[in-house]
């Protein structure tokens, strides 16, 4: 089984690649359940994007409840990230570990870094580009599970307790405060209805955010149909995102 967070389908497009490259399932960490059902000698792998080098809130929240009902015979974890995936794999490896879980190899794919309030992705050829690399890495990656290989392969890893530094920075991030919402709104409700942790409340055809912090995966900013929602300065001019794969609208 190979289970995934996406806001935007970069995690998606790796995780069900992966699936269909080795005879598994992708599913979706917002539909799965708690209670993860492994045959014996199944795989159990985790296709995460990175936030601030180490896992999103929702990920590491799925981990902490989750059961498994048999130890899965590979572990495996695929980080996305923009620029440095940091501290994930061992982040991942040790919240995996609190659950009896042992990881047995992590990787890493660079994509597109939708975190559009610093990363710049208005340039439709750069940004394919990345995707396009983005596909061999991704085939190096399955030919690494499939023959199980061991041990973390992402590069630039960087030790746990970075988490110090990063944590911080990732909390005050999360501040809903920071999202705005522009007057070419036309009050579809996507934003609300595809907010994996429901922050987002309609109230007079517009979004509003009922929470001090949400998830931060910018979902709601780059579905947007009408690109209405910003967050802080530099949004509305970097651009919106979601994988080439995938309609922004549906997905």
């Amino acid at each position: 089984m190979i289970l995934y967070f996406s806001a935007t389908g970069n995690s998606r497009h790796v995780a069900e690649r992966i699936a269909e490259a080795t005879g598994d399932v992708a599913l979706s960490i917002e539909k799965s359940g708690n209670e993860i059902v492994l045959s014996e000698g199944e795989t159990l792998g985790l296709v995460t994007p990175t936030n601030w080098w180490e896992l999103p809130v929702l990920v590491r929240r799925f981990i902490r409840r989750m059961t498994v009902t048999c130890r899965p015979a590979y572990a495996f974890v695929v980080a996305t990230y923009g620029s440095v995936a940091g501290a994930i794999g061992a982040d991942a490896k040790r919240e995996l570990a609190k659950r009896g879980i042992s990881m047995n190899a992590a990787f890493g794919v660079k994509m597109p870094d939708n975190w559009t309030p610093i990363f710049d992705l208005s340039d439709p050829v750069r940004v394919a580009a990345i995707n396009e690399k983005a596909e061999r890495i991704i085939d190096t990656v399955i030919e690494r599970i499939k023959t199980r290989e061991q041990g973390n392969h992402i590069k630039y890893k960087m030790p746990h307790f970075v988490r110090w530094f990063t944590d911080p920075l990732l909390e005050h991030e999360r501040q809903t405060k920071y999202f705005r919402v522009e007057d070419s709104c036309i009050g579809c409700g996507l934003c609300a209805a595809k907010c994996p942790v429901k922050a987002i409340e309609m109230r007079d055809k517009r979004p509003v955010w009922i929470v001090e912090r949400c998830a931060l995966c910018l979902g709601c900013l780059h579905r947007c149909p009408k690109f209405a929602i910003q967050y802080g300065n530099n949004t509305k001019e970097h651009g919106q995102y979601m994988h080439p794969a995938y309609n922004k609208v549906t997905f």
